[in-house]
């Protein structure tokens, strides 16, 4: 049987020469070497044969075979084999009853590069889009004329895009391509592709014609990545600085205006951080269709929530001890262990589950840069929270009467300010703020019971550095310390850049005390 398969074989090879016969070519497969193959592949890509593609894809991945009984060509599944060629069914059979046809790296990346000019004539342009980048993937100069023919007539924009980077990327793995078209295509590669295709571009440094023009576009690549870095530490400075933000303004009224050191903050941003995960969890029980509703209704709960709490705290501790900074420190102190352990018993001690809305999902890329959703609403919440506390400061009666206090707090209550009042609703409103920050750090954060205890130390910071009471200080120091922060830490490591960080604000409270944007007023200057 061996025999007459070889002399069919030997009488085939003219006539597969001469006719190029789809099933011709796909018998000649298994003989031969590797680059034979590689030569027999690139004819059936070039057949239009629709079973090119099936045959293609079994030889890919291995499942092509011959049979030893007949010498037909077979793909194996498991343990039944079926026709190549024709589709019917070839019986069951085992490991020793075929002989498989044997693929290298090189083969399977032209097999790839195959298939992928097979799609080129599809009718779908995605399907289109995806076989030009599997060519771009891998290169074939043989696809050259298919890639032109089929760029003549793409109309699809996404699908047209993507073959022009095919055709390129190929062009420049054709050194007998004309240089001209050559030098046009690195170009088209180095805008649209970018860092992405540093290697190929390195690939040309040694082509005489190539080499001048790969070196500048290398140099422009590593310009433009360095920029892009320090864009996206910049961007990861003002992200953290808006966290930062959120997490100390309601720590900075509560400062300046009580001058108390609450050392529970950061159990009312955890409980705002809890309060969504008790909404979301009820709105997937009930009405999952709200979901992406849950941020708005969890924030004006989180808000009246922990302002009440910190209403609570105001009235039946610190209230005893105004003028009593460590006392103060202490019960305050007490309180956010009581808190910790709190809901520690209601929730438990592990991280909890607060999702995403959908608008809040995903990314969005700006001169490269990836701005993920999450973040971006977190910075504008930060700023409409900074914007509403300005307004309530400047345009309502209780922001007059807590300026009043936070100058003066002897003349305000001698001109009819009920201080104890304003000093519960500052703390209230202060611990609300705190409420609303926990819902936005439920996106970004595990919530777990030590949520707080990652940002009361940056808050204290943030409020000593841009001056107590003060929202410009806050919002100042807050993107000062972000920004700074992350510069830093390519250069020193996360940790070190902190302790930086740490070092400069004692060094700047000894030169300014009362921060940067100090607080004017007969009592705080004195």
């Amino acid at each position: 049987m061996r025999l007459i398969r070889l002399v069919l074989i030997c009488l085939m090879l003219p006539v597969a020469a001469l006719a190029q016969s789809f099933d011709e070519i796909a018998t000649l497969l298994p003989d031969g070497s590797y680059e034979d193959r590689a030569a027999r592949v690139s004819a059936l890509a070039a057949s239009g044969d629709p079973r090119a593609e099936a045959l293609l894809s079994a030889l890919a991945a291995g499942d092509l075979a011959v049979l030893k009984a007949d010498g037909r060509l077979v793909v194996v599944t498991g343990n039944a084999a079926q026709d190549a060629l024709t589709g019917t069914d070839a019986g069951p059979v085992t490991r020793r009853d075929v002989t498989r046809v044997r693929v290298n790296n090189n083969l399977r990346g032209q097999i790839r590069a195959a298939l992928g000019s097979l799609g080129l004539s599809a009718t779908d342009p995605g399907v289109r889009a995806r076989a030009a980048s599997q060519l771009e993937a891998a290169p074939d100069p043989t696809q050259l004329p298919a890639l032109e023919k089929a760029l003549g007539t793409e109309t699809d924009p996404a699908a047209k895009s993507a073959l022009e980077l095919a055709r390129a990327t190929v062009l420049l793995s054709a050194p007998d391509a004309a240089p001209e078209a050559r030098a046009e295509a690195l170009s088209l590669i180095v805008a649209r592709r970018g860092a992405s295709a540093q290697a190929l571009i390195r690939a040309q440094l040694d082509d005489p014609v190539l080499k001048d023009a790969a070196a500048s576009a290398l140099t422009h690549i590593e310009r433009a990545e360095k920029l892009r870095g320090w864009g996206l530490t910049l961007w990861q400075g003002v992200s953290l600085g808006s966290v930062l933000l959120l997490a100390a303004i309601g720590l900075s009224i509560t400062f300046g205006v009580c001058g108390v050191i609450n050392m529970a903050h950061g159990e009312l941003v955890m409980l705002g951080a809890y309060t969504t995960f008790v909404v979301q969890e009820m709105i997937r029980n009930h009405a999952p269709g709200l979901f992406d509703w849950s941020l708005a209704i969890a924030l004006p709960l989180a808000f009246v929530i922990t302002g009440a709490i910190g209403i609570a705290i105001e009235r039946g501790i610190v209230r005893k001890l105004y003028g009593r900074p460590l006392e103060t420190l202490l019960a305050t102190w007490g309180v956010s262990l009581i808190l910790q352990q709190a809901v520690r018993t209601i929730f438990g001690p592990n991280n909890r589950q607060v999702g995403n809305p959908s608008w809040m999902s995903g990314s969005t890329e700006v001169f490269g840069i990836a701005l993920t959703w999450n973040r971006v609403w977190i910075l504008l919440f930060a700023l409409a929270v900074f914007a509403f506390l300005m307004l309530v400061l400047r345009r309502t009666a209780l922001g007059l009467q807590m300026r009043a206090v936070t100058q003066n707090r002897a003349m305000a209550a001698e001109m009819g300010i009920r201080t104890g009042r304003v000093d519960a609703l500052t703390f209230g409103l202060g611990a609300g703020i705190a409420g609303l920050a926990g819902v936005a750090l439920s996106q970004i954060d595990n919530v777990s019971p030590n949520l707080g205890q990652g940002y009361i130390v940056d808050s204290f910071m943030v409020v000593v550095f841009g001056g107590a009471g003060s929202l410009w200080g806050t919002l100042a120091g807050a993107f000062t310390l972000g920004i700074a922060g992350k510069l830093a830490e390519p250069l020193a490591g996360a940790m070190l850049a902190k302790v930086l960080i740490l070092i400069f604000i004692i060094l700047f409270i000894q030169k300014r005390p009362r921060g940067l944007f100090p607080t004017r007023g007969r009592a705080v200057e004195g």
